[in-house]
């Protein structure tokens, strides 16, 4: 297991098989938030309650997640990582357990309030990586880590699906408690050792969220940034159930599942888009990420009656909008190191009121324009991210 981590981390970097590790961790970690999307059919049937009654399963485990983001990441910039990141990982493992053993539909939806509040592992490990990088290879670990991110939700509902149809809708959760298990106990053996960190109150280390933010321009262009594309990522992907469930396509759930994994290929970009931060190219790679994100929604105009433009929308701004998470984030983590995690909570919570936006804003579209109109709402987003890119690039350098 040692030879997971260089011999000297502070010297030498975070090695090859950390960061995969650190990968597959944040992979598995975030898809317990998403388990029980294609699920919902049948866990009403079991608990006899309605599909939309189900729906709010996925709601809850959402404002889970947001409350630990908030509230347990900041924690990994004054308490030793060695240890918060496995013991978080074990309480998600029991809170999956209780999923599984839930006797009532009440239970349920307490259980996975629970899933979503411990399911913070991969936004503790991201900037846990940024700090074992060295400066050259930081985009590239950050990009490896975030298509772990990607991978693990897209393929978390394919999963699910075939599971629950082989074993039950609960095998998914006890299998997910094992895997967490596992992977938490790998990490305690794997993950060095940290110095003493500052003592710092709770209360102060959660208004210094604030302070971080409002200190670096930098940090506020790019949050900006962020929220606007994920905005209008999440708003095309809401719109997008609408249209290929509707005439002409009518497509089930399972048609449309298959089509998201189109967006693997943003894994891939997230990847690589981390080398364009390492050779000093993160502010025209944003740009260009940006570029390519408008240009996907042009494309998509023409997909309301045909499924090939739909499918090369969905490729370019999946890869879009991974290359420019992962060159913001990259950013954000060389700015300050000892408010690494604080700067990625700002990040991920920005993220997440950008996407709840998106979200809101799909519905209204689609009820008042049809797919022309949700798609023309996320061209929107995305020109006022190139805007502020524009006016604000100098801000975006890292000295």
């Amino acid at each position: 297991m040692s030879k997971l981590l260089s011999d000297n981390p502070g010297s030498a970097g975070i090695s090859k098989g950390l960061t995969l590790l650190f990968a597959i961790s944040g992979g598995v970690a975030v898809g317990n938030l998403y388990w029980a999307q294609p699920l919902l059919s049948d866990i009403a049937g079991s608990f006899h309650v309605s599909v939309g009654a189900a729906g709010s399963l996925i709601t809850v485990t959402q404002i889970g997640y947001a409350l630990g983001i908030l509230l347990i990441v900041p924690l990994g910039d004054t308490m030793n990582r060695k240890r918060l990141i496995p013991l978080i990982m074990m309480c998600s493992a029991l809170a999956l357990v209780a999923c599984a053993l839930a006797p009532g539909f009440a239970t349920l939806l307490m259980a996975l309030t629970a899933v979503g509040l411990t399911t913070v592992a991969g936004q503790l490990l991201t900037p846990f990586a940024g700090d074992l990088a060295l400066p050259d290879q930081r985009g590239r670990v950050v990009g490896t880590i975030v298509s772990g991110l990607i991978t693990g939700i897209l393929l978390s509902r394919t999963i699910s699906g075939f599971l629950a149809h082989a074993m039950g809708w609960r095998a998914i959760y006890s299998v997910a408690a094992f895997v967490i298990v596992v992977l938490a106990v790998f990490l305690a053996r794997a993950l060095p050792s940290e110095k003493p960190k500052p003592a710092v109150s709770y209360g102060q280390l959660l208004l210094s969220i604030y302070t971080v933010v409002r200190g670096h321009r930098s940090v506020q262009v790019t949050l900006i940034i962020g929220a606007s594309v994920f905005g209008a990522f999440t708003l095309f992907w809401t719109g997008l159930t609408f249209l290929l469930s509707s005439p002409p396509f009518t497509y089930t759930v399972q048609q449309i599942g298959l089509v998201g994994l189109v967006g693997l290929a943003g894994a891939l970009a997230a990847r690589n888009a981390g080398l364009l931060h390492d050779r000093g190219m993160s502010v025209q790679g944003t740009g260009a990420a940006l570029a390519l994100a408008l240009v996907s929604l042009v494309i998509a105009l023409y997909g309301s009656t045909h499924i090939i433009p739909v499918l090369i929308a969905v490729l370019l701004l999946d890869v879009a909008v991974q290359a420019t998470n992962v060159l913001n984030q990259s950013r954000l983590l060389s700015l300050d190191p000892a408010a690494r995690s604080r700067l990625n909570t700002a990040f991920v919570a920005c993220n997440f009121v950008g996407g709840a936006i998106g979200s809101m804003l799909a519905g209204v579209l689609w009820q008042h324009g049809g797919w022309v109109a949700l798609v023309a709402g996320g061209a929107v987003l995305i020109v006022l991210a190139l805007v502020v890119w524009a006016t604000q690039r100098k801000s975006l350098v890292v000295q």
